[in-house]
């Protein structure tokens, strides 16, 4: 019912063309002038003294980019780790992100969602509907938006509602790797002078990209099935105040990510996956009789008031939401159980609750010293049951043939492990940050953050029969988090039980801040300097295998960051050249780090040492011409291992080493370009161009699977030709996505069946097009 609605809600048109970088654009169409929030006020970006990449959401559109995946090809600086569920993805920016499966750490990288910070990483990467812009401030940003930000925020800014009836329909039909097909539309309705409404709603369908042979499956998988809606309401309650109330709920079901088997593998798994060509990032093909999908549903409301209290604005915004998700998932990557090849199954769903209240003081911007100050207090709680089921018969017979359990000889054997875990974050702030003109050119930048955390945990887990070990896990479950049956110096607790509940909690505290200088060359030169300490709260890894080994505290991680600036503005306003250098050392930097558990190197999510980034990012915006529009960036990030923590006996990855999923070189250059004929109908052509170097996805000791692991270099060429009446009531667009068919993975890892290797591959893998429509009215 709700899709049919959806469905019925637009019929099939087309997204804009809408330059990249409009925001706010001057009167004689020909200077760009782009306000941002970056600072929790609205100011011009030329204006801050921050390194911000802003895109708008019509840019996002006209590529066919749906989330934060797609939105990495347009910003240099930022990069995405893509996995089997999108509760295991995370950001990247500088080189600097959290890669964890537990549930009680935190990402690197905050994200926020018109002002309410969401709290799970894999919240944010949902599709980005009606969305007026995005902005990716660059660095450590603690000061303003808090603890889980030490390495950036993406802060994504959702239209408003039109004070005039009008809306939008548009759709579009994606082909050439597996069909989608979208709908999308939003209205404004005025209730009156002082009440505005926005009303979005959208549904989108891909087959997906990968086709999986398995007895009982043979069809296409890595597709989606997606809709969701919102509402967004304004009142002007007086004159001075100003109340906006948000809503939304979102329904997701993807058959993504199969994990695709890139390499030949051997022994048994090699019969049992006979006939697929393995062909590394070319792959296309997978056997598993379990499709990897995550269900997901999220919703929310929030409330933001801003009132003039004389001179100054007061903030307040409330925030609660919720956000469940299933994980099911293939871990044995072949179609079935044999002899010699356990069938390895997961299901984990998990539930989780923020609640956020944020209350800001901000003061005019016309005077000597400007500040920004306020409280913050959050409360997220998650909670998971997370199932792994084991089929197995033994070894595989010799010589080696494929043999499926449950044949003669060979009986089957289910056993499985349940781990029902969970975590509690409080989070309180007291922040501000204030700037003090000494003249009309020079200005100081002061700001300080104090920060309270609480941090809780649970995690049970039993195994079915009580058996001494399971396949693939390589830790036995007797006493569960206690078991000490191999774990006896570990801390583990003979005297317990199967199932006995572990327990813990840990608190801390943090001062952070920025200081800075901002200098005024004229009035479109402007150059600044800053030093920003960002911080990231203690953490447990808290997720199924947990261990006795694993139940210590993770220390907060705190990162020094400095960088210099220059933004330009040029020709009168037509070009803006921004151009920043950085430099920023993490110090217990919390991430995946090789372990030694009863003589087996595993990784386990620890402080994993200090790691550090360097580089120069470049970002401009030029209009030539009225109707033609360029925008591009170009980042040069050195991110590296400085000094890691390594137990006794385990390999240290070696100081120098990159780290994961920070290519060296990284840019993008997009055009758009009008060509008004008179007429009716005008023509549109648009293009993006993303190129990086090759980097490291496989984080390891082992130079041998770090080079195995390396994504090679790769450009992507986007192209758009459109029909656009001449004031903007229809379009339409067809669109070439990577057209010279470009192949690579988004991630690579080790330990598949045989000895083989994993591959992730996106859909922006494969050329393949779309034809989209819109209406205005």
């Amino acid at each position: 019912m709700i899709r049919r609605f959806l469905m019925s809600y637009a019929t099939i048109l087309a997204v804009t063309a809408a330059p990249a970088f409009a925001q706010t654009v001057a009167e004689d169409n020909e200077s760009v002038e782009i306000v941002v929030t970056a600072q929790k006020r609205s100011e011009k970006l030329q204006d801050i003294p921050l390194a911000v990449s802003v895109v708008s959401g019509d840019a996002l559109a006209r590529q066919g980019a749906l989330n934060l995946e797609n939105a990495q090809y347009l910003v240099p600086s930022l990069n995405f780790r893509k996995s089997g569920t999108s509760i295991n993805q995370s950001l990247y920016i500088r080189g600097v992100g959290t890669a964890t499966f537990s549930l009680a750490g935190e990402p690197s990288i905050s994200t926020v969602l018109d002002g309410v910070v969401l709290a799970r990483a894999g919240e944010a990467f949902s599709d980005l509907v009606d969305i007026d812009r995005i902005e990716v401030l660059r660095g450590p940003q603690g000061t303003l938006f808090g603890k889980n930000s030490s390495a950036g925020v993406v802060n994504i800014v959702s239209k408003r509602p039109g004070d005039k009836l009008g809306g939008y329909a548009e759709g579009g039909w994606f082909f050439g790797n597996g069909n989608e097909y979208r709908v999308r539309a939003g209205v404004d309705v005025p209730l009156s002078d002082s009440v505005r409404t926005r009303l979005t709603a959208f549904y989108s369908n891909y087959d997906g990209n990968i086709f999986n042979d398995a007895a009982g499956v043979n069809r296409r998988v890595n597709g989606y099935d997606r809709y969701g809606i919102r509402g967004i309401i304004e009142a002007d309650v007086t004159e001075t105040v100003k109340l906006t109330v948000i809503a939304d709920w979102r329904k997701a079901n993807d058959d993504c990510c199969a994990e695709v088997i890139g390499t030949a593998p051997t022994g048994v798994a090699a019969l049992a996956l006979a006939g697929i060509n393995f062909q590394g990032d070319e792959t296309r093909t997978v056997r598993h009789n379990l499709v990897t999908r995550t269900e997901e549903e999220s919703y929310g409301i929030s409330a933001q008031l801003d009132a003039e209290v004389g001179t100054h604005t007061v903030t307040w915004i409330s925030a609660w939401r919720r956000y469940d998700n299933r994980e099911i998932r293939e871990g044995d990557w072949v179609g079935g159980a044999f002899a010699g090849l356990a069938q390895l199954h997961d299901d984990g769903p998990q539930t989780g609750t923020t609640f956020s209240q944020e209350l800001r003081l901000t003061s005019p911007s016309d005077q000597a010293f400007t500040y920004v100050a306020g409280a913050f207090f959050s409360r997220a709680v998650t909670e998971r049951i997370f199932s792994r089921f084991v089929t197995r018969c033994g070894n595989a017979p010799t010589p080696v043939a494929l043999v499926t359990c449950g044949s003669p000889g060979f009986p089957a054997e289910n056993v499985s492990g349940t781990a029902t875990f969970g975590s509690a974050f409080d989070n309180y702030a007291l922040f501000g940050q204030g700037t003090y003109a000494f003249s009309d050119r020079l200005r100081a930048i002061v700001g300080l953050r104090f920060t309270a955390d609480d941090l809780s945990i649970f995690h049970s887990r039993v195994a079915s029969p009580n058996i001494a070990g399971l396949p693939g896990i390589q830790r036995n479950f007797d006493q569960g988090v206690y078991d000490s049956s191999n774990f006896g110096q570990n801390n583990g607790d003979p005297t317990r039980s199967n199932g006995t509940p572990f327990r813990a909690k840990t608190s801390a505290t943090n001062l952070s801040g920025k200081l800075g200088l901002q200098y005024d060359f004229s009035e479109d030169v402007m150059a600044y300097g800053t030093y920003s300490r960002g911080y990231k709260g203690p953490a447990y890894n808290t997720f199924f295998n947990l261990n006795p080994t694993g139940t210590n505290v993770i220390e907060a991680e705190i990162a020094d960051s400095y960088e210099i600036g220059l933004k330009n503005t040029l020709f009168g306003g037509s070009l803006t050249l921004n151009l920043a250098a950085f430099y920023a050392k993490y110090e217990n930097f919390q991430a995946n780090n090789p372990d030694l558990v009863a003589g087996v190197v595993v990784t386990r999510f620890t402080n994993a040492g200090d790691v550090s980034t360097r580089g120069v990012e470049l970002d401009f915006v030029w209009r030539p011409a009225k109707d033609l529009n360029l925008v591009g960036g170009l980042a040069f990030t050195d991110a590296q291992v400085d000094a890691f923590k390594a137990p006794p006996g385990a390999a240290v990855i070696p100081a120098g080493t990159p780290l994961g999923f920070a290519p060296r070189w990284k840019g993008s250059l997009g055009m758009d370009y009008r060509y008004r004929t008179g007429g009716a109908v005008d023509f549109t052509l648009a293009g993006n161009v993303s190129t990086q170097s090759s980097q490291l996805s496989l984080f390891d000791a082992s130079q041998a699977l770090r080079d195995a692991g390396t994504i090679g270099a790769y450009s992507l060429v986007d192209l758009q030709f459109g029909l656009v009446e001449k004031d903007d009531k229809f379009r339409l667009t067809f669109i070439v996505k990577n057209l010279f068919d470009q192949s690579f993975a988004a991630q690579i890892t080790n330990g598949g069946p045989g000895g083989a290797f994993r591959y992730l591959i996106p859909r922006e893998a494969d050329r393949y097009f779309g034809l989209t429509g819109r209406v205005s009215f």
